[in-house]
């Protein structure tokens, strides 16, 4: 997970450990779990999801990260996409 925060907002930006570097090719969408942005701390699924909850804007893909945010009704089932049978999500908190 990577942390960015700026006066009173925090982007969370995580993903499942193994898709770090990795390029998702569904149809016409590419979607490049960019280590620039995703690469951080390595942390317990438990870590991210109490940082879900505290960031204003989240980023997260991956079957583990967000089975557990639907699991904690952080997210909703209808609002993630799948890109090459990948599970992702945003929140905007506003």
């Amino acid at each position: 997970m990577n942390v960015r925060r700026w006066g009173g907002c925090v982007l969370l930006a995580t993903c499942d450990a193994e898709l770090l570097g990795k390029v998702l090719k569904d149809g016409q969408i590419t979607f490049e779990v960019r280590e620039e942005f995703y690469k951080g701390l390595k942390v317990r699924v438990e870590e991210a999801i109490d940082l879900v909850r505290q960031s204003t804007i989240v980023n997260m893909i991956g079957k583990r990260i967000v089975k557990k945010a639907i699991e904690e009704g952080l997210i909703h089932p209808e609002a993630v996409l799948k890109i090459s049978g990948i599970p992702h999500a945003q929140i905007v908190k506003v």
